[in-house]
């Protein structure tokens, strides 16, 4: 994001929509993957989201600034973490790990919905013959749903990471014994430090990058199906 755009000498106009989608990102993304936390914890019987005002879509409740900063900068952040009480669930191992993919899962249908939105304005544009006249601005859309889909993905592989604090963590919660799960769970604040440093640093930016372009590829194909069997 915003470190290689300085990196790099992006043009204002870009530097100008990385933060635009960021702002996106922050206020409406991250309240939505953490709701949907909440939610499906809430639905497998869990009373604690609610009670600690998180399931709710109202993005104070949910920020953590130094998450947000951290999306405008590296296009990768988070939220403050809705807490759980594995014991409300009927079967604890598969409802943490419901509840954990709840999150990722929300991020890559906002980036499917993302880029929807944009094949469907661009439709439009085609069918009423004004294309050619708002090409640039068409152009700037698709710049902007293009980005905000790749912060999205971003997210969720981020999120699904296998190690503590991580949603990944809580999804092999359901297949380590329990002692080796959380005696991994003892070094989770050094784990998240560690991996922080690493993807400030930029190790992480080509594994990453590999995985987003992938899954980013693979979303952008399926939310063009119902332009192609329509013939647009």
């Amino acid at each position: 994001m915003l470190l290689d755009a300085l990196r790099y000498s992006y043009d204002l106009g870009e530097i100008l929509m990385m933060v635009v989608a960021a702002a996106v990102v922050i206020f409406f993304t991250l309240p939505i993957h953490e709701w949907a936390h909440g939610f499906v914890s809430t639905k497998l019987g869990d009373p604690t989201p609610r009670m600690q005002g998180r399931l709710t879509l109202n993005p104070m409740a949910h920020i953590d600034w130094i998450g947000a900063i951290s999306i405008l900068l590296v296009g990768i952040g988070w939220a403050k973490p809705v807490q759980v009480n594995a014991r409300y669930y009927k079967y604890p191992k598969w409802g943490m790990a419901l509840t954990a993919l709840a999150g990722p899962l929300s991020n890559l249908i906002l980036a499917f919905l993302a880029i929807l939105l944009f094949y469907l304005i661009e439709t439009i544009f085609i069918v009423t013959g004004i294309y050619l006249e708002l090409y640039e601005i068409v152009s700037v859309m698709g710049y902007f749903f293009g980005l905000v889909a790749r912060i999205n993905v971003s997210l969720a592989i981020f999120n699904l990471i296998p190690l503590p604090p991580f949603d990944g963590s809580r999804i092999l919660f359901t297949f380590l014994p329990q002692k080796y799960y959380f005696k991994i769970m003892q070094y989770e604040q050094f784990i998240f430090i560690g991996v922080f440093a690493l993807l400030c640093s930029g190790v992480l930016d080509l594994p990453l990058e590999m995985l987003t372009q992938s899954v980013l590829n693979t979303v952008v194909e399926v939310a063009y199906i119902p332009f192609e069997l329509f013939g647009v």
